[in-house]
């Protein structure tokens, strides 16, 4: 039996694969903003019937729709006080919004609302202290709630969040979270959220009058995360290690393997430069350091660029600094996808991702850990003395 034609599962297959996983959640996502609801209606409807001062009526209100059914209405004073009106289409559970200073659910405080079976409102504020349903705390949090009580009314089929804070300064780009869920908490304690968002949202223009104003200026973080999410998985952990095992395991095909390495392990670069790119935009756009995981991104990164640069610097063939050379482009390759797996199941467990990512990107590093494992076994039980020594032009052979 070919070693290599026993392994059917390609690169190629796998990049389709998380094209579809990527690209199926950004149309779920938009085909859940229900494009059918009229954003205008949302926003010019009469709040004084059902919400009391200071909802009722806000002064000089910016109304924006933000993800889903979610409509955020708000004011904000001279004095920074800002007064808000969060609402959303609601059946059962609960739905809530979150402050966070680096746009993370962890350590973020929250307001969360809902209407029992019995019909009681009830809305209280959180603090996020893990991702278990225990650890977000009821009535604790950082919000600088007013003395005006929060308030929850159901309104038709949307339930509306109300509640007022007051800053020292003036609020200006601010990370908030979105989430809802169907079930209902249990002893004030919020049960799993099904779905949730991340915005960075801008509360300094808030001139306006009762119209959807463009002047809340927000950024869709959620997309940016899944598309650095993408394009590392897609580059460090799909085209950088399947081009090092062409390197290695089809060495016997010359010149060929060459090419289809020197092909993958190319797209592969570009893919993780762009991840790259991505992170450090959305650190920008945060304005927050993840000291951890930008680190390591930034060292793999480097790591990488060291690998194209010694491709052109690589000695001849009879050069005497050839197997020093063959040892640092090695070691070097290694380095950089097992720091580059260690960084993406990090960036995986800092975003909070969803089963999908987790599944899928254990699918893919558990099938790339059995081929190696399995190609290098079948090499050494065939005696291959090549597994020994790597090639003239490989990025990460041993």
């Amino acid at each position: 039996m070919d070693v290599n034609s026993s392994f059917r599962i390609s690169p190629t297959q796998l990049f389709i694969f998380f094209l579809v996983l990527f690209y199926s959640e950004k149309s779920n996502v938009a085909a859940d903003g229900s494009p059918g609801i009229d954003g205008e209606a949302l926003c010019s409807g009469d709040m004084s019937s059902f919400l009391p001062l200071p909802y009722g009526k806000l002064p000089n209100m910016v109304c924006k729709r933000l993800w889903n059914t979610f409509v955020l209405r708000y004011s904000q004073t001279e004095g920074n006080v800002v007064t808000i009106v969060l609402s959303t289409v609601y059946t059962t559970g609960w739905a809530g919004i979150g402050f966070s200073k680096d746009g993370m659910m962890l350590n973020s405080s929250c307001m969360a609302g809902w209407v029992n079976v019995e019909g009681h409102a009830r809305i209280k504020q959180y603090y996020v202290e893990g991702f278990t349903p225990s650890a977000v705390k009821p009535d604790k949090g950082e919000l600088p709630l007013t003395h005006v009580p929060p308030y929850v009314a159901l309104n038709g089929a949307r339930i509306y969040l109300a509640f007022q804070l007051k800053y020292p300064v003036r609020l200006k780009r601010q990370p908030i979270l979105l989430a809802y869920a169907s079930a209902y908490p249990q002893h004030h304690h919020l049960s799993l959220h099904d779905d949730k968002t991340t915005i960075t949202f801008d509360f300094s223009s808030g001139n306006s009058d009762s119209a959807p104003s463009p002047s809340g200026t927000f950024y869709r973080v959620d997309d940016m995360r899944k598309t650095h999410g993408a394009l590392s998985v897609l580059g460090w952990g799909l085209f950088l290690p399947y081009g090092a095992i062409v390197a290695r395991y089809l060495r016997h095909r010359d010149p060929l393997w060459y090419y289809i390495h020197l092909v993958i392990e190319f797209l592969g670069f570009i893919l993780g430069v762009a991840a790259a790119v991505v992170g450090l935009s959305l650190s920008h756009m945060l304005q927050v350091d993840i000291v951890g995981h930008k680190t390591i991104g930034i060292f793999v990164l480097v790591l990488s660029i060291l690998q194209v640069l010694a491709f052109f610097a690589r000695p001849s063939r009879d050069s005497k600094n050839r197997k020093y050379w063959n040892w640092y482009h090695s070691w070097t390759g290694r380095t950089a996808i097992f720091l580059a797996a260690v960084n993406i199941i990090l960036g995986i467990h800092i975003a909070d991702a969803g089963p999908g990512w987790k599944i899928s990107y254990g699918f893919l590093l558990g099938l790339t850990l059995i081929a190696c494992i399995f190609l290098e076994t079948m090499s050494r039980l065939r005696g291959s003395d090549d597994s020994k020594f790597p090639p003239s032009f490989q990025m990460n052979g041993s």
